[in-house]
């Protein structure tokens, strides 16, 4: 009996051990299920600006055909040298605005003011001979009338004048191009503009149709742009169009303006030319895209953006009130055509929706997806305006 007895204590020890294990487990995963089971805090409303919410309207849906093409001024020159020379001197420079006449560069004058003096004195020189041979001619006529010389003498003073009277005009017609020449020295903007860029320095000798600078208006600019000559057979003159400009947010009315009436050597492409409504900021080759509307539809829609597709139908977000409260609902829609709506300076991408009421209060996609059933609520600004909205229409 004294060996078993020590035995047994070890034995009730380990087992008050184990029973107080399982005891300890069972407390454990209690508690674990009862934090499971707490209720857990969640978002149950949700506070919109008047900026996150819009109308469903009817609008007037633009399909369009896409479009890029260069910014141009419709006035541009390049200003080139019109008589070899030394530059002697650039008056206006890169960013200038100058006016019609104004003077842009001189080209040495020295020697075409020589040649010009050269050329007046011969005109000179020829009118005095010209007036010598006219006073001889008189004077034989007197004599042939008397019968004092031959015909055939008053024949040949005849020639000599108007041998002199050519010569007269050739040597004027001469000093004419050396003044010209003289002229074409000084260099002048066509139009009024703004200097764009200068490609000689002073002091460097040109050759004739050297380039000096490039002058442009940017006061009337259009979009130049190529298209296949499938997509401009259903372009015509008069049709709008939306552009964004440099990926500017933006965008700028442009109208068809002009269509070239043949297709360029090699890439076969078809040149038509957009007038922008708006030129203020715009610079003269910058990169422009947007959509040419080939057609018009009016239909009840949405920005494209609004429209969530992450279930099997696509659906919008819509406010409606629920007794005293707003809350959000899902309006499973059809889509239609897509287009924009050029009545819209800042127009997104919409789409034609069927399924959803005229007049139904949108969420705009920037606001994410929300929980059906949620209630919204209008920050004070936004009330105020829906309110006055409310009361205007009532």
């Amino acid at each position: 009996m004294k060996n078993i007895k020590p035995r047994w204590i070890v034995i009730g020890i380990i087992v008050l051990a184990l029973v107080a294990g399982v005891w300890r487990a069972m407390s454990d995963k209690s508690a674990q299920q009862a934090a499971a089971s707490a209720p857990v805090a969640v978002q149950t409303q949700v506070e919109l600006a008047s900026s996150d919410v819009m109308k469903a309207e009817l609008r007037d849906i633009t399909q369009g055909l896409a479009v890029s093409g260069t910014v141009k001024a419709v006035n541009y020159a390049v200003i080139k040298a019109r008589v070899a020379g030394e530059l002697k001197e650039v008056v206006a420079r890169e960013g200038d605005a100058v006016k019609a006449g104004d003077v842009l560069a001189r080209i040495d004058p020295t020697e075409y003011q020589r040649r010009w003096q050269q050329a007046a004195e011969t005109a000179s020189a020829a009118k005095s001979q010209m007036e010598i041979a006219q006073r001889q001619w008189g004077i034989n006529k007197s004599l042939v009338d008397r019968g004092f010389i031959s015909k055939m003498a008053m024949d040949n003073s005849d020639a000599s004048y108007q041998g002199a009277v050519a010569s007269h005009k050739a040597a004027i017609a001469g000093a004419d191009v050396a003044r010209k020449a003289l002229d074409d020295a000084t260099l002048r903007a066509p139009f009024a503009g703004i200097v764009s860029g200068r490609a000689a320095q002073v002091g460097e000798r040109v050759a004739i149709d050297a380039k000096i600078m490039e002058l442009v208006d940017l006061s009337q600019l259009e979009v130049e742009v190529p298209l296949s000559p499938n997509e401009s057979m259903d372009v015509r003159v008069g049709q709008l169009a939306s552009l964004q400009v440099e990926d500017r947010k933006e965008t700028v009315g442009a109208k068809v303006k002009r269509i070239s009436p043949s297709a360029q050597t090699g890439s076969r492409s078809v040149l038509i030319y957009l007038a922008l409504d708006k030129a203020e900021g715009l610079r003269h080759g910058l990169f422009a895209k947007g959509i040419l509307g080939m057609g018009k539809s009016q239909v009840l829609a949405v920005p494209l953006s609004a429209v969530r597709t992450d279930r099997a139908q696509p659906y919008v977000q819509v406010v409606e009130p629920l007794g005293d409260q707003l809350q959000v609902v899902h309006k499973t829609v059809t889509l239609g055509v897509r287009g924009m709506d050029l009545a819209q300076p800042e127009s997104e991408t919409m789409v034609g929706v069927t399924g959803l009421t005229e007049g139904s209060t949108l969420l705009k996609g920037q606001v994410g997806a929300l929980r059906e059933g949620m209630v919204v609520k209008y920050t004070a600004k936004a009330a105020n305006a829906a309110a006055s909205a409310a009361s205007a229409a009532n």
